[in-house]
């Protein structure tokens, strides 16, 4: 780009310092303007304005909706949501939605995926197990807060009933109308559970623990969730 200081300097009075267009096309003073600060605006590195979108997040969403566990906001200050959503979405991978991805889940809103993590209060040595809602955004947040870490989808969430109870922590990522057995038998006594559940066709956050191989679970606040279809209680037929 030209030196925009030297326009005007060492030429008749008149002679523009802009390249001529062809065909003798002119452009008015606003119009270069407007060219030199799109040109500005285009040449600005991508990842600053997600940076920024990102602070906005934790300060005007997180902050203000009670979400102020010191290692939730550090975990979602750094881990870039805009590289979870298809390449079309990234420019709204931080306002307060859900956002529908390329293979048909949902990655849930800022708002309550800082809840979910929040309510869950991972420690260093926990087991954890997370059902994926489909974007592993989730999974990159939890990672470095617990000692171990297995991730399962959906589907597959229902294939655990061979498995003895190791788990000190389940995450459901998304909301359900019913747990299955075969996931939350991995619950140790007194392991703890964070879920979204479907009551009534609203979504609500809960928590609970498994409490004499019984899970209990509170229901904690009325949130727009994804759905997790594989969890939905069979549809009965009376005649």
């Amino acid at each position: 780009m030209q030196n925009l200081g030297r326009i005007g300097r060492n030429r008749p009075y008149g002679q523009s310092a802009w390249p001529q267009a062809p065909f003798c096309l002119r452009l008015t003073l606003t119009q270069r303007q407007e060219i030199c600060e799109v040109t500005i605006v285009q040449s600005r590195p991508q990842n600053v304005g997600y940076e920024a979108a990102r602070k906005a997040m934790i300060d005007s969403q997180l902050r203000t909706s009670g979400v102020n566990a010191e290692f939730v906001l550090r975990r979602m200050s750094v881990v870039p949501r805009e590289e979870y959503v298809p390449e079309h979405a990234r420019g709204t991978a931080y306002m307060d939605r859900a956002i529908r991805l390329d293979n048909g889940r949902f990655l849930g809103a800022p708002v309550v995926q800082g809840m979910m993590l929040q309510e869950a209060a991972p420690r260093p040595g926990d087991k954890a197990l997370l059902v994926d809602g489909g974007s592993g955004y989730m999974a990159e947040l939890l990672k470095p807060l617990v000692g171990e870490l297995e991730v399962v989808s959906a589907g597959d969430a229902t294939a655990q009933s061979r498995k003895a109870a190791d788990i000190d922590l389940l995450i459901v990522d998304g909301a359900v109308e019913q747990l299955p057995d075969s996931l939350t038998r991995r619950l140790v006594e007194d392991g703890r559970i964070v879920t979204g559940q479907v009551q009534n066709g609203l979504t609500r956050l809960a928590r609970g623990r498994k409490v004499a191989g019984q899970i209990a679970l509170l229901p904690l606040a009325e949130v727009g969730m994804p759905i997790l279809p594989e969890f939905a209680i069979p549809k009965s037929w009376s005649f």
